[in-house]
Parts: C-alpha cells; structure tokens; sequence
C-alpha cells in the first residue's frame, strides 16, 4: 500500500499533502541526502572535508599503501575522478603518494600523521553530525536503514 493510500484511509491526515514522489524511494533518498549533506558540510565547516574527501581518507587511513585503483573501485568512482580528491589531501600534508615496487604505474597511497589526526577529528565530528541526524531513531532503526541502503548498493558489486 503506497503512502497515498495510507493517508487516504486515515481521516485525521486528510489535511496532508502529498504527490507521486513521496511513494519513490530514489526521490526519498535523495532529499534524505540533501538533508544529511547540509549538515555535514555545516559540521565540518568550510576549511573542512566534503564527504568524497572525507570517505577517501578514511579508506586510506584504514589501508595504508591502498593504490588509487583500489581506493577508487572501495568508493565506486571513476579512477579518474579520485585524481583531484587525492591532489586535495596531498597539498592539504594529510596523504603521500609511494610508488609501487615493480610497477612505477601505480601509486600507493598512505596517510601522513597530521592526516590521521585530521581523521580522527573530522570522523568524531561525523560521528556526532549522525547522532544528532538519527536521534529520533532508535539504534535497531538506525541499524535497519543501514541494512536496507547496503541491500541496494549490493547491485553494483
């Protein structure tokens, strides 16, 4: 039963409005991530990390000489596209670019010290961004919805 449906049959919500879109699920997520962006952009402040920049320091602090391809296939974009996150962390002093013994093609990525400490701080912040985000959530909500988003992403791997 869509949303619509529901409503309709509930004469208390009469007075709610509601459209096509509110029974799409793509259009469900992307306001959801509207919402969540705007939040962490305002959590992490303008000097901070976009979430791309964000993901793609975590997966190097986590594993430490992960080549570009690799790092690239774990977020699910174009090799090509993670150049200029790379570039950005590099000049930033938090990651360093190792050439790979045997192969000078490819580079291994490792993050430096200040870039595990800038981690660890934004990723706190992060943390906190959720919490505060999901609070009318109860932890096996949370849980669910994260369940149900890996389930989708499940079709690209």
């Amino acid at each position: 039963m869509t949303i619509r449906q529901k409503l309709s049959m509930d004469p208390q919500a009469a007075d709610v409005r509601t459209n096509d879109l509110e029974d799409l699920v793509g259009y469900n997520l992307k306001r959801a991530y509207v919402i969540l962006s705007a939040d962490f952009k305002r959590t992490l402040g303008e000097d901070g990390f976009a979430p791309r920049v964000f993901s793609a320091l975590s997966l190097i602090v986590q594993y430490p000489d992960i080549t570009q391809s690799e790092l690239a296939r774990m977020l699910g974009i174009e090799r090509s596209g993670l150049v200029a996150i790379v570039d950005q962390l590099e000049q930033r002093g938090f990651v360093q670019r190792n050439a790979v013994p045997g192969d000078r093609r490819v580079q291994a990525l490792m993050a430096t010290g200040d870039g595990c400490a800038a981690y660890e701080q934004a990723r706190a912040s992060v943390e906190a961004h959720e919490e505060k985000l999901l609070s009318h959530m109860t932890p096996r909500d949370v849980e669910t919805l994260l369940g149900l988003l890996r389930k989708i992403r499940e079709i690209e791997e």
